[in-house]
């Protein structure tokens, strides 16, 4: 017989139970495992399950949303815990399964709550602050644009107030940020009442903007697949979607000249401001350094490092199965990174192997591109952002007819341009990864001219400067 209760000193899970002690405990999760403690007491043992975690050798955080196994060595679990609040985040139990929510109150779960908080920003009651509100990736990271974005203002505006978008409190924002948890009513004062609102996609939920309030669009990557607008097959509908969306930002940045002509077309954002002053999120590809983040990631100064980095696909929910990692490691003599795309984050779990590491939730991926050798990608645009770096790219694409025919489509034709081999199949990689790279130098400096001139270490100065100089960002 096993009961379970919450506690929140921790904040932990516990089961007791009886019988002989279970050699181990663990929350299992697609993303997370936890090692819990077990320990023998009169009548039976206690296992004590923690609801944090520490990843890349960073503090102890909140487990992130999802549903976690309890895993208790010999022991058939099936218990039940209602909802409960635990400071950081909210859990249940049912049955073998832990729940983990964000520490949002479940009242404002329902359509109707919402409701009553969209209409209440909608109002406008809440007066402007000197404050800027940042959104990467629907706050599934603090990462990014708005990421580089952040330090700079941190450095030359140190008295404007930044709130951070997030999931939940698993997501960790920069120093002197306050993290603000979608949907909640702390995150919907601070959307409202923030002077300036830098994202790097989509705002999401009802938007309204403020007499006084801006929006600086920052996008997250040079295209080379077809957007928006400019997709096949793109239904009429999703038209006014677009245009309604673009109307809200005042300010969109480009990586450089070719990305300003197409994100300008593709989201029908014309004759308005487009800054093309390189990317603030690569200015760490300039000036970091690698060696911090191989630290972080237990990797050696030695190993060779190789990026897996696929974009995600239409027509699937987790990451191409292109490659076996573990056999790239030990055929390449590397250490293999996997970056699934952040559309893959949620529902694709982590791949392990020997020499390999799964760094889908790692929250920058910038310091990726930093700490790898060399860069094995398809269609993704860190392709654009990897050769700041001027380290070698490899293109794995078996499914090129069907991506650039059916699927999606391309601005250019990657053949002809692309800075590294085109490669079917992981023979072929292999074949191109212990070949000479230099073969490609003369398309590789083109394509730097062509997508990288601004990318100088610079970039978030120069747009912070920006901000500030049309009165964008007050200067408190």
């Amino acid at each position: 017989m096993t009961i379970a209760r919450f506690e929140q000193d921790g904040p932990a899970l516990v089961v007791d139970g009886t019988g002989a002690l279970p050699a181990s405990a663990s929350l299992s999760g697609s993303r997370v495992r936890v090692t819990g403690s077990v320990e023998q007491h009169e009548g039976g043992w206690s296992a004590r399950l923690p609801l944090l975690a520490s990843r890349w050798r960073g503090p102890e955080r909140a487990l992130p949303t999802g549903r976690y196994r309890v895993e208790v060595d010999g022991v058939d679990i099936d218990v039940s815990v209602p909802v409960t609040q635990l400071g950081v985040l909210r859990a249940q139990v049912d049955g073998d399964t832990v729940l983990v929510g964000p520490p949002v109150d479940p009242i404002y779960d329902s359509a109707e709550a919402q409701g009553s908080l969209e209409r209440r920003y909608l109002s406008h009651t809440t007066p402007l602050e000197d404050a800027v509100f940042f959104e990467s990736f629907y706050g599934r990271a603090a990462s990014c644009n708005p990421l580089a974005i952040d330090r700079e203002i941190a450095r030359r505006a140190p008295g404007v107030t930044r709130y951070w978008s997030v999931v939940d409190l698993s997501v960790a924002v920069p120093d002197g940020a306050v993290a603000v948890v979608d949907g909640s009513p702390e995150w919907w004062r601070a959307r409202g009442s923030s002077r300036l609102l830098v994202v790097n996609d989509w705002l999401r939920r009802p938007f309204a903007r403020r007499t006084g309030q801006r929006v600086l669009q920052t996008w997250h990557g040079t295209p080379l697949k077809r957007l928006a607008l400019h997709r096949r097959g793109f239904a009429p509908r999703r038209w006014g979607a677009v245009v309604k969306e673009s109307r809200r930002w005042d300010v969109l940045l480009a990586q450089n000249p070719y990305a300003a002509r197409i994100l300008g077309r593709a989201y029908a954002f014309l004759r308005r401001p487009v800054w093309i002053e390189g990317y603030p999120r690569n200015d760490s590809l300039v000036t970091g350094d690698p060696a911090a983040v191989r630290e972080r990631l237990d990797i050696g100064a030695d190993e060779r490092v190789l990026l897996y980095a696929p974009t995600w696909r239409d027509d699937r929910d987790e990451i191409v199965e292109f490659v076996d990692p573990a056999r790239l490691a030990a055929e390449a003599d590397a250490v293999v990174l996997v970056r699934g795309h952040s559309r893959t984050l949620i529902p694709g779990r982590d791949v392990a192997g020997p020499r390999v590491i799964d760094v889908t939730a790692y929250p920058d991926t910038s310091e990726l591109l930093l700490a790898a050798d060399a860069l094995i990608t398809d269609y993704s645009s860190v392709m654009f952002d990897f050769s700041v770096t001027g380290k070698p790219m490899y293109f794995l694409v078996p499914d090129l007819a069907h991506y650039r025919g059916e699927l999606r489509g391309f601005y250019f034709d990657l053949a002809e341009r692309a800075p590294g081999p085109l490669v079917p199949d992981v023979d072929a990689l292999l074949a191109a990864l212990a070949a000479d790279p230099a073969a490609y130098a003369d398309r590789y400096a083109a394509w730097q001219r062509a997508f990288n001139a601004r990318e100088d270490g610079r970039a978030a100065e120069r747009v912070v400067a920006r901000l500030i100089d049309r009165g964008m960002l007050p200067v408190v």
